[in-house]
């Protein structure tokens, strides 16, 4: 908590520029885990944040008006985010929420944006199908994340039976809920399914049931930060060799753990080792602003750099930062940035381009395949 509330001071004064504006500033509003599970993950959302921040204001910022960012802790769970919503809104007045939370923060958080009707877009892959006039999603749904790594483990690893694991909360049952059917979709079968608290860290007793399932490949649907580590910790001296794929693991987390990842199989929107020009181009920029302080840029991170983005579009096309009309815009929006060109669309979701990737014995994540246009599938029919 103390390393996250550092990287936050040491760059407010550098997002501060010279907007001149008689308006005041559009203050986006990112209610986070600085504290909880995901206080792992977290540090990489809030700087690809300031950088976007940053980049904004060097460039006249939104309709001639500073932007700033305002951070809450949501402590990575429902009471917390209770607190954080009520204090970026009420308190720090933000025009925007943008963040990467956890599902039981989104859920704890939603009653207070729409009572209050404020813009809310949400950047971290979770279980889908949360629907509102005022939440939007850049980030990936089960639809994009499971199916990639289910065919890959199928197709490429003959893999007929899967074990499931995964955090007992909503982005742990709904994206294993989506897996298991998907499995049977494709004529595979689950051997077996267990969950644990988010705050659990003794795996010993689902490690020997999956020796006992003898599975040919294990998906893991456990919430971001903390239990992929403690899992993996524990799984890499259980001697146990099978395909190991996680549906919530990061770059940032994956490197913290080193040889203890190696061979794990990771799905997500974003990798660093994209070789396109214009991610080349962010990396070099955070590189740039951040120096020695840089955390690894993730699958969680970069879409919130987007939805800032993402943010400013709705409100050009909007002309004003008026709550409805950000609102009525933001689902015509397009932004091209590190992860290609990310198009909101009319059900509050995005197509995305979805790449496997696995981990080298070195903790470096390598992408293996490449799925271009993944459709987010009927999420909001209703929008």
């Amino acid at each position: 908590m103390r390393h996250l509330r550092s990287i936050v001071a040491a760059t407010a004064l550098a997002l501060s520029t010279g907007v001149a504006s008689a308006e005041s500033p559009i203050v986006i509003g990112v209610p986070t885990g600085l504290s909880g599970t995901n206080s792992t993950v977290a540090p990489a959302v809030v700087q690809s944040t300031q950088l976007a921040v940053k980049e904004i204001n060097d460039k006249g910022g939104i309709l001639g008006r500073k932007v700033t960012a305002e951070f809450s802790d949501d402590e990575s769970g429902a009471t917390g985010a209770q607190r954080a919503f009520h204090d970026l809104i009420l308190e720090k007045k933000a025009n925007v929420l943008i963040s990467m939370e956890t599902s039981a923060a989104r859920n704890a958080g939603m009653p207070a944006v729409e009572k209050y009707k404020v813009p809310y877009i949400y950047t971290s892959q979770y279980e889908g199908y949360a629907c509102s006039k005022y939440l939007f999603v850049d980030a990936d749904v089960p639809q994009q994340d499971v199916n990639p790594m289910v065919d890959y483990f199928m197709n490429d690893k003959k893999a007929k039976s899967f074990f499931l694991l995964g955090s007992d909360y909503a982005f742990g049952r709904g994206m294993l809920k989506y897996t298991r059917q998907y499995i049977a979709e494709k004529g595979g079968k689950v051997v077996g399914e267990e969950y644990q608290p988010m705050d659990a860290t003794d795996w010993t007793s689902i490690i020997s049931q999956i020796r006992r399932a003898n599975p040919d490949a294990i998906v893991m649907g456990t919430g971001g930060g903390s239990p992929n580590v403690t899992f993996l910790r524990q799984y890499a001296t259980s001697g146990i060799e099978k395909p190991i794929g996680s549906l919530s693991l990061d770059a940032f987390t994956a490197q913290s753990l080193g040889g203890q990842a190696a061979g794990v199989y990771l799905v997500g929107s974003y990798f660093t080792d994209i070789k396109s020009d214009a991610n080349q181009a962010f990396l070099k920029r955070m590189k740039d602003f951040f120096g020695s302080k840089l955390l690894t840029p993730s699958s969680y991170s970069v879409p919130q750099y987007d939805a800032v983005f993402l943010y400013k579009a709705a409100v050009e096309k909007a002309g004003t930062a008026d709550a409805d009309a950000v609102v009525k815009a933001l689902p015509t929006v397009s932004f091209s940035g590190p992860r290609g060109t990310v198009s909101m669309n009319k059900e509050h979701h995005t197509a995305l381009t979805m790449y496997l990737a696995q981990i080298g014995k070195d903790g470096k994540i390598s992408i293996v395949k490449a799925y271009d246009n993944v459709d987010p599938g009927n999420q909001c029919p209703g929008l």
